[in-house]
């Protein structure tokens, strides 16, 4: 079995090319619910979506959130009535968090939940909410805290960064079983995500580092930083707030104590010696996943950098 930490659109593309080349009923991606919240009454899970969606084959292919072709009559008709509308939600997407919701207020786990939906959307791969208990992640700004979506999508990352509070190192536990699929993992794979908002709280959660620690299966990261900038959204400011370098050595330091490996870009070759220090090997490829062709690639470098065969 393989299993992959994932949070985010880059992790949902990853996964696209680890489906390539390993039969998607072999692959467990265990997902970041630090995102998650509610709004309009309704509970959100942006990653679990992303994620299940795009493995779906329903994903918008653009955005790499939200429903393909989808419609917002329901959100325009909320903001007419006087309801918030910065965080977009279209009209099959809140399909999903009128269920889960339903669900989850009639005492289903959103481990449950999450198996169901992407059941009923065709999904082979196993799909694992890091956590069934509430673990957001919230961002310590010069003018405020907000709840990561809030920061991200609401206040549009503008804010200075000071600091991230995962509430995952808290009361949160891992959904069952999450810890037993990496120790029975064949090999790990942490997904090119956020290592702040989207690995982090998964990390943070109480018994996972050990876990991988003492996990027989190789484990193997995709650096999300290329060239010193991320592929996509704000890594680099909420990776300096915690003082962690912006850069493919800066993951890899981040990661160290937990990893056999790491893929970096073609672009960062030059750290592959710094990192090769810390005892990891390395692995220089192309990481930007531009198609089908191209995710299949990194997910077969990454797999057997760990020495598992793609």
């Amino acid at each position: 079995m393989i299993v992959v930490l994932a949070g985010g659109v880059g992790a949902a593309r990853f996964l696209e090319g680890v489906v390539q080349v390993a039969p998607p009923a072999t692959v467990t991606a265990i997902v970041n619910t630090g995102d998650d919240f509610e709004l309009h009454g309704l509970t959100i899970a942006p990653d679990l979506d992303i994620v299940t969606c795009t493995l779906a084959g329903v994903i918008d292919p653009l955005q790499g959130w939200g429903i393909a072709e989808d419609t917002t009559a329901c959100l325009e008709w909320l903001g007419r009535l006087g309801g918030p509308t910065w965080f977009k939600l279209g009209d099959r997407d809140l399909a999903l968090h009128i269920r889960r919701t339903a669900l989850l207020r009639a005492g289903h786990t959103l481990s449950s939940v999450a198996d169901a939906f992407r059941r009923a959307l065709g999904v082979a791969v196993r799909i694992l909410p890091m956590s069934d208990d509430p673990a957001p992640t919230h961002i310590l700004t010069d003018a405020g805290e907000f709840h990561f979506e809030e920061y991200l999508v609401r206040r549009r990352a503008q804010d200075s960064v000071r600091g991230v509070r995962l509430h995952a190192a808290g009361a949160a536990a891992p959904a069952p079983g999450v810890l037993e699929a990496i120790a029975g993992a064949t090999a790990v794979l942490i997904a090119p995500s956020n290592p702040v908002v989207s690995v982090g709280p998964i990390l943070a959660l109480p018994g996972l580092r050990e876990t991988l620690r003492a996990t027989p299966a190789p484990v193997v990261a995709v650096s999300p930083i290329v060239g010193g900038a991320a592929i996509k959204g704000p890594a680099v400011p909420l990776m300096r707030a915690v003082g962690m370098e912006a850069s493919a050595l800066g993951v890899a330091r981040a990661y160290a104590d937990l990893l056999d490996g790491i893929v970096i870009d073609a672009v960062d070759a030059d750290l592959a010696p710094a990192i090769e220090a810390l005892g990891l090997r390395v692995a220089v490829t192309d990481t930007i996943m531009r198609g089908p062709r191209e995710k299949a690639h990194l997910a077969r470098v990454a797999l057997a950098l760990g020495g598992v065969n793609g």
